[in-house]
């Protein structure tokens, strides 16, 4: 039994044994499994499964067979990257997604019976996200073409006119002219495709189309009509007389036409348009305050019929992330729930039930009498899992099983204390592998990005905690005022005072973990990216508590944001423009605290991160070194915002562990 028996927690999942304690290397050696694509008689499903090559420096995909009795079997080579499956309506055939090494994406279909893959298209930036018509007959699928160059061979032409350009200018009056790590000025806008089997005959949708799809993941986007008549799509546009990006829903029929905005008089956003099983509704999100991206999600039902618009499970106070409608007209949707990603069913009216709680659940698909879906835990990685008519779930995979079983891992707990204005406030406390010496433990204090996010109980591939606790630390994980998951204002209490609340919450954890008698109050650190990152620079000007932080792509200040890829609702966070609130801005910049920046710092940051700019992590460094502070710089010039290149993320774990090391164990 640990200390933290004697508090106020839960053991959520318990410690693990295996032959050492979890590396970095093993998030690299760890099958990473996608989310399943049942079969319309829910008796089975395809999955593609991702293994890293560390000899070729890349990553494939396999796509896989899964049964619900019987062993899965391969369905693709593994010498070639196949992902994106979609089992035709009569389950005799695969539509995926194919890139060959060095080429794009393009989409083929296969017989699930054997018989070699045949490649349907020749795109020339590639195409993602087939969709079976309903009849079977064809696909809908995205690619992107270039703006101005509104056919495959225009684009084609254009990109080769580029290659051997040698003025590599970026030239624009937009406000959002590049995305994470991409620029926008390219041109690149996703259109959507038909391609009919029988013919070959690929056809565009939208040839006049330039808006944006969701800029991480463009797959999802759309939906089709179960009479096979129209799509409906969810995709960005630029409102230039109010400066504003904003998330629409059109309707594009199949046999061609001009897209149908049925969304137009909401100023913010409005995604995932599903088709009811009746075809009469389109069931899509919406949110209403557009300088607030974390704003709740609202379910609305649009009547194809009457073109009027309505809200359903009005008084739900949870944000739906995704959903997808069963046979029945039931809705069976994701959203967080108290620092999970739980599956919930809504038939009707009132409010949804809660059916899985996770863990955190992903690509929830009804087939049949069945749901199938992915889920992961904090010391789970994601497995794909089947819930049946009876409404009993159990896991269906063991892809993972053999690498996880290789390392140690030590038991999970929560609990909730007393945060700033005496608000409760939940965190995670996971304590390393083994027995536990009698002794106090180091602690390191990880703090999510953000802020309107949650430290989840779900596996994390970047800051995985279980690799920080490896070395014998306590890892909080704090879900301070201003994450997701509990509710509209929980998360929006922090806007226009971004450091107050998370500052005092993250301390006041610190404080009951030290009561607890499991931490020693003389060997903590800190830890956090992006948010966490800004985090991390206002503890080093407000508190000495530390014995060192770590600051991974951090806001250091607020004036610097605004070349960030994405500036609306900044004031609102901020407190103000930089022409209206300066003063605020001023106030919650963690630069401004410099005076009490002692705490020794390790800075990470990479050159295309252009969501916080490295500007941010330079300056933080400079300033520290120009005091005599110890501090070290980890620059990235090929990372964008995370760390996703295997030996770079390697690097980055030795840095972080080698610096926790150097200062909790002198």
């Amino acid at each position: 039994m640990s200390t933290l028996d004697l508090l106020n927690s839960e053991q959520v999942h318990p410690a693990r044994s295996g032959k050492r304690p979890m590396m970095a290397e093993d998030l690299w050696q760890i099958p990473r499994v996608g989310v399943p694509s049942p079969a319309s008689d829910g008796l089975a499903c395809a999955v593609s499964v991702s293994q890293w090559d560390f000899e070729k420096h890349l990553s494939r995909s396999r796509i896989w067979w899964v049964p619900l009795t019987g062993e899965p079997r391969p369905l693709t080579a593994p010498d070639q990257s196949s992902t994106e499956p979609r089992v035709s309506p009569d389950g005799l055939q695969l539509a995926f997604v194919r890139r060959n090494d060095g080429g794009k994406a393009q989409i083929y279909v296969m017989p699930l019976d054997g018989g070699e893959a045949r490649s349907c298209t020749d795109l020339p930036l590639g195409a993602f996200d087939p969709r079976w018509l309903p009849d079977g007959s064809g696909l809908v699928f995205g690619a992107m073409l270039i703006k101005g160059h509104l056919t495959p061979d225009a684009t084609r032409a254009e990109v080769e006119r580029r290659d051997k350009d040698p003025v590599k200018a970026h030239v624009t009056e937009e406000r959002v002219y590049r995305f994470w790590d991409t620029w926008l000025t390219t041109g690149e806008v996703p259109h959507l495709f038909h391609l009919d089997l029988a013919t070959g005959l690929v056809r565009d949708l939208t040839p006049a189309a330039e808006w944006w799809f969701e800029w991480m993941d463009p797959s999802g986007q759309f939906d089709i009509a179960p009479d096979g008549s129209e799509i409906a799509v969810s995709a960005f546009e630029f409102d230039a007389k109010q400066s504003l990006l904003v998330r629409f829903v059109w309707t594009v029929p199949l046999r061609g036409g001009e897209p149908r905005c049925i969304t137009r008089g909401n100023h913010a956003d409005d995604s995932c348009a599903r088709y009811s099983p009746d075809g009469r509704s389109i069931v899509f999100g919406r949110q209403l305050d557009h300088y607030f991206y974390a704003d709740r999600v609202r379910l609305m039902r649009f009547d194809r019929a009457s073109a009027k618009c309505e809200a359903i499970a009005a008084d739900w106070n949870l944000s739906p992330s995704h959903w997808e409608f069963a046979a029945d007209g039931a809705l069976l949707i994701e959203a967080e729930d108290a620092a999970r990603i739980a599956m919930f069913r809504l038939h009707g009216a009132g409010i949804p039930d809660r059916i899985v709680r996770g863990g955190s659940v992903a690509g929830v698909k009804p087939a049949g009498d069945h749901v199938w879906y992915s889920e992961s835990s904090i010391s789970i990685p994601p497995e794909v899992y089947v819930r049946d008519a009876s409404g009993l779930s159990r896991r269906v995979t063991q892809f993972t099983a053999a690498t996880a079983a290789e390392f140690s891992l030590g038991e999970v707990r929560e609990m909730t204390f007393e945060g700033a204005s005496g608000e409760p406030v939940q965190m995670f406390v996971l304590l390393p592998p083994g027995p536990l010496p009698k002794a106090p433990l180091p602690l390191v204090q990880v703090v999510h990005g953000g802020p309107h996010a949650i430290s989840a109980d779900g596996f994390s591939w970047r800051w995985n905690p279980h690799v920080f606790a490896a070395p014998g630390y306590v890892v909080a994980l704090v879900n301070f005022q201003g994450s997701t998951s509990w509710g509209q204002d929980f998360a929006k209490r922090i806007q226009g005072a971004w450091a107050e609340r998370p500052f005092e919450d993250v301390m006041k954890s610190t404080d009951v973990l030290v009561a607890s008698g499991l931490v020693d109050k003389n060997r903590m650190a800190m830890a956090g990216g992006s948010y966490g990152g800004y985090m991390a620079a206002w503890i080093a000007g407000h508190t000495d508590r530390f014995r060192c932080i770590v600051n991974h792509a951090g806001v250091s200040d607020l004036m610097v944001q605004y070349s960030s890829d994405v500036t609306q609702g900044r004031g609102v966070s901020a407190g103000g423009e930089a022409w209206d609130g300066l003063e605020n801005m001023e106030r919650w910049s963690p630069v401004r605290g410099a005076k009490g920046f002692n705490t020794p710092m390790l800075v990470l940051h990479g050159e295309r991160d252009y969501r916080v700019p490295v500007g941010n992590g330079l300056q933080v460094y400079g300033i520290l070194k120009a005091k005599g502070v110890a501090a070290r710089l980890v620059y990235f010039p090929d990372e964008n915002h995370w760390i996703l290149k295997a030996h770079n993320s390697l690097l980055w774990f030795r840095e972080v562990q080698g610096w926790l090391k150097r200062w909790l164990e002198a």
